[in-house]
């Protein structure tokens, strides 16, 4: 599992990490069942603090992308498709939303914005 922390990102270390195990898990390069490196591991692997790492697990766990088992680990949980469906729509409304703000900044129309969408959908 290949994780890259960038410094200059203005996210969160824990989000970066959150990411990037979320797109392995719909990648599919990660399958359920899959273990995960220990936290302890991973924080050093990554020179991260515990904390950090333990933050992000926390996070998969509660959004349902990994499942955690004391003394055993944590492990790709079983997908529900909504799941990956809702996970996917949340990145098309940010990826929509900046571009959307880019196109009021540099004054493009809603008209011309759905244009170019359109012609987008449909190549």
């Amino acid at each position: 599992m290949d994780i890259i922390i960038s410094n200059a990102s203005g996210k969160p270390i824990y989000e970066q990490i959150t990411d990037q195990i979320k797109e392995q898990i719909m990648s599919g390069e990660l399958n359920e069942g899959d273990p995960l490196p220990s936290m302890r591991a991973l924080a050093q692997q990554l020179r991260i603090s515990l904390i950090t790492t333990k933050r992000a697990y926390e996070e998969l766990e509660r959004d349902g992308f990994i499942e955690s088992f004391t003394g055993k680990g944590s492990f790709v949980a079983m997908q529900n498709k909504e799941l990956f469906r809702e996970e996917n729509l949340r990145q098309i409304e940010q990826n929509l939303l900046q571009a959307v703000e880019k196109a009021k900044l540099c004054g493009v129309s809603f008209e011309e914005l759905s244009e170019i969408l359109q012609i987008l959908w449909w190549r």
